[in-house]
């Protein structure tokens, strides 16, 4: 049933899955997932067709098949190994989540400049960054997370290329250049914080405007 999907399938298959892994029904249709994640209905209907053919009109998809359907394409069986490239505040935090483990990623180790020696942050150790190539390299890993500050973002992406990382996740303020083999998926912290300010701005004015207005101001 797959056909090739786009980025933005794709980028909306992990918000899918955290769903319905919580759903108790048998079966749910595309405008259930729609209402629930706030997304546009034919959108979603669109997305779960080209994933899972269970589907049917009127009845919806079984819970059981579109989760093993969306699973089977994030390859979620297929742990895949990856590095943190930054062990500051953030990439500490990063290397605490274990929401990695529900989508097939495993973080088997750190890499920072200003770790001389091995050190380690609960069961990951963290090496210094002249070891990045080698380690990469021993363990064929070829997925990254950048977790540094916006003046080193670049130079650590270069260095992340060089020793055979072919997938990225940015979590630095500054956005990177990779080369053509080097799928780069930028996570935007700061443009994320200013949508909430803007929508928690423009909820409260719009609560204000009401309560004014009823009472007849």
């Amino acid at each position: 049933m797959r056909t090739t999907l786009s980025k933005a399938t794709l980028g909306r298959l992990p918000r899918y899955l955290q769903l319905i892994r919580k759903m108790d029904a048998e079966k749910v249709s595309a405008t259930q997932i729609a209402k629930s994640l706030g997304l546009g209905e034919v959108q979603v209907r669109k997305d779960l067709a080209s994933i899972c053919a269970a589907g049917l009109p009127k009845v919806g998809y079984p819970v059981s098949a579109l989760r093993r359907d969306i699973e089977k394409v994030l390859r979620v069986g297929l742990p895949v190994s990856a590095v943190i490239v930054g062990a500051g505040k953030l990439g500490t935090a990063l290397m605490e989540y274990d929401g990695f483990k529900d989508y097939g990623m495993e973080i088997i180790a750190a890499f920072d400049r200003s770790a001389s020696a091995l050190l380690h942050h609960g069961h990951i150790p963290v090496y210094s960054m002249d070891q990045l190539v080698a380690f990469c390299t021993s363990h064929h890993v070829h997925a990254g997370i950048l977790a540094v500050p916006a003046d080193a973002a670049q130079s650590a992406a270069d260095e992340m290329a060089a020793a055979g990382l072919t997938a990225i996740l940015n979590f630095a303020p500054h956005s990177i250049k990779a080369p053509p083999h080097v799928t780069v998926h930028q996570e935007n912290i700061a443009l994320s914080l200013a949508y909430l300010h803007l929508a928690a701005s423009e909820n409260k004015k719009h609560k204000e405007e009401e309560q004014y207005g009823s009472q007849g101001i």
